[in-house]
């Protein structure tokens, strides 16, 4: 039995594989700060930074366009002292020559100086609001957002409340309360949609900050309700993409193709766009098509100084690679299955899986003793707390049976019983819990049986709980609790006149956004489950079969044998260890060496006569 612990999400390796952020070319100093911006490095530390940089007014230009908060934009002016703020491009420069080649028209148009437009949109026509904004601009957040909050109450201005809550969000994000911005933002977005001025403003930083928490889940239904052509230029790209993995989940696999085709080949999100593209096209039988997808992930570059966007950006090369050897496989090209299975790199957290389906290319190709070690290989130690994977005992099984050692087959299948039946069984028992109406009103319990404080003691291993956070929405709702914890957390240390005022009121709606994206979770997780008790169930009834097979062939082993008693006179042939001078057997004592996982191999001659 295991006691379950809470792991914090920020561990779990392919949580962030779908949902990090898009990063741009670092070249010059603009930027590099932008850059900065991206990675969230505190404002505070950037304008520090600043003060290395010989800026110009292209730059200051390159910071304006970019969106840069206003206190480095002052910096940077500050810098460049006889260098004023660029103006507004003129209305007619502001209208796109032509409609890009899309099925998405786009008619809005928005200017390219970003901050500018912000500020005729946000004009506070009032002092004190004036003050609060400006105060928001000099890097006093607690300050800006604890007046702008009292305005709220006081319903001070109730024709500036967008442009309140929108600096009141902007605030809270400076402050790292991410989720606590998001609710800001998102009551502006909801306040007149896109005919709100302050939308195309929302919308993008909104979209920023579920590249932080990793839950897009209202982003989606909110751009869901949108005509694309209303996307706000900023952040068109990203909303794209998030259209398309709302389509993709749905199961509109054509809809969903037209907005991945939507991200231009030189954005950080290109990468993501083509492997959408290329599960899309194995789903709807295209397989050369597919391949290509999976191809254009593998030559993908992303330039960036964010470690994390690299290494997502490898991870999903792995996984094109497994499945391109997929789509050879299915084809039944096992040599070009076997060669793709072999590219990934064995420092990937997709290797043991490599691993396994390789044991079947070898298996389907009659190389058994092969198959035998790839499995052996993937059902190391090392993967132990990381690897799901109960199909290799039953392909173990298999394998023995090909050769029939149907004892070996027996004790394979025993060991799986006693592994894998409690688990499936309590894989049924939970879910059969929130099945009921009134179960399903529950399925926040769901997720705190498992992952809260309080979990009890569990016949499923933390490979499992591994295996179910690698399913993308799940990972997203659990990083997002995470970061909600640690939210609360700042929030309860900020001086006493803060917390006990807009302090308290984000403790309130942190309480029931928690209790919602709980019950995500649960559902999700619940779906997981379920999927993963079909598939442990399915293994035990096929063992069950092959236990009959067994005894079937051992009734029919004992009557040839009865038949020919010469049989048994006959002594194997013993084993040759001589084999080419590059290559030296070494018996395997059980012990294993993570450099030698890969190339075992069984030397079984079998017992069929």
């Amino acid at each position: 039995m295991t006691r379950l612990l809470r792991w914090s999400t920020r561990s779990a390796l392919v949580a962030s594989l779908w949902m990090a952020a898009g990063s741009a070319e670092a070249a010059g100093p603009c930027d590099n700060i932008l850059q900065m911006l991206r990675v969230n490095v505190p404002v505070d530390v950037i304008v520090d930074n600043m003060r290395s940089y010989e800026l110009t007014e292209d730059d200051l230009k390159c910071l304006v366009d970019g969106e840069a908060p206003e206190e480095i934009l002052a910096a940077a002016r500050e810098q460049l002292p006889e260098v004023e703020a660029p103006e507004a491009p003129a209305a007619e420069e502001q209208v796109e020559e032509a409609p890009p080649a899309s099925r998405f028209e786009t008619t809005e148009t928005i200017g390219d100086d970003f901050d500018e437009s912000e500020e005729e949109a946000t004009a506070a026509g009032s002092a004190e609001l004036e003050q609060y904004i400006n105060d928001y601009k000099a890097g006093k957040y607690l300050t800006s957002s604890y007046g702008l909050f009292q305005l709220l109450e006081e319903n001070a201005f109730p024709e500036k409340e967008s442009t309140i809550k929108y600096y009141l969000a902007k605030s809270l994000q400076a402050l790292d309360m991410n989720h606590s911005a998001q609710h800001y933002y998102m009551e502006v977005i909801r306040k007149g949609g896109p005919k709100n001025p302050l939308f195309k403003f929302a919308l993008p930083r909104l979209a920023q900050i579920t590249a932080i928490t990793g839950d897009d889940n209202e982003v989606r239904r909110i751009v869901g309700r949108l005509d694309p052509a209303q996307y706000p230029r900023q952040a068109r790209p990203h909303l794209h993409y998030l259209m398309g993995l709302r389509e993709y989940d749905d199961g509109n696999l054509a809809d969903a193709s037209a907005h991945f085709g939507e991200i231009p080949v030189d954005h950080s999100l290109y990468p993501r766009a083509q492997y959408f593209e290329g599960m899309i096209n194995y789903q709807r039988d295209k397989l050369k098509s597919a391949v290509k997808s999976f191809r254009e992930v593998l030559r993908a570059e992303v330039p960036t100084d964010d470690p994390r966007i690299a290494y997502e950006l490898e991870e999903l090369k792995d996984l094109s690679l497994v499945n391109i050897g997929r789509i050879y496989f299915k084809i039944e090209r096992m040599d070009q299955a076997e060669k793709y299975y072999s590219k990934v790199a064995r420092d990937s957290i997709h290797w043991p899986e490599s691993l396994f389906e390789r044991s079947w290319t070898a298996f389907y190709a009659g190389d058994y003793n092969k198959s035998l070690g790839l499995l052996t290989s993937a059902d190391s130690p090392y993967f132990a707390d990381h690897d799901f994977i109960p199909e290799i005992t039953y392909l173990k099984a298999l394998n023995y049976f090909t050769f029939c050692e149907y004892e070996e087959v027996t004790r394979v299948m025993t060991l799986f019983d006693a592994k894998y039946r409690p688990m499936r069984d309590e894989l049924k028992a939970f879910i059969d819990k929130y099945k009921s109406k009134e179960g399903s009103k529950l399925t926040d319990q769901a997720f705190d049986a498992y992952f809260g404080p309080s979990a009890g003691q569990s016949e499923l291993p933390k490979a499992f709980f591994t295996k179910i956070l690698r399913n993308r929405d799940l990972a997203a709702f659990v990083r997002h609790l995470d970061m909600i914890d640690d939210e609360l957390e700042l929030i309860a240390v900020q001086k006493s006149a803060w917390r006990d005022s807009l302090g308290k009121h984000l403790n309130d709606v942190i309480a029931q956004d928690q209790q919602r994206i709980k019950v995500l979770a649960g559902r999700k997780m619940l779906q997981s489950m379920l999927e993963n008790y079909r598939m442990l169930d399915g293994l035990i009834n096929d063992g069950d079969v092959l236990r009959f097979e067994v005894v079937d062939a051992q009734r029919a082993d004992y009557m040839f044998r009865s038949s020919n008693p010469d049989t048994e006179a006959v002594d194997k042939r013993p084993i040759d260890f001589a084999t080419q001078t590059d290559i030296i057997y070494w018996p395997f004592n059980g012990e294993f060496w993570i450099d030698e996982l890969g190339y075992y191999r069984f030397t079984e001659q079998g017992s069929c006569k």
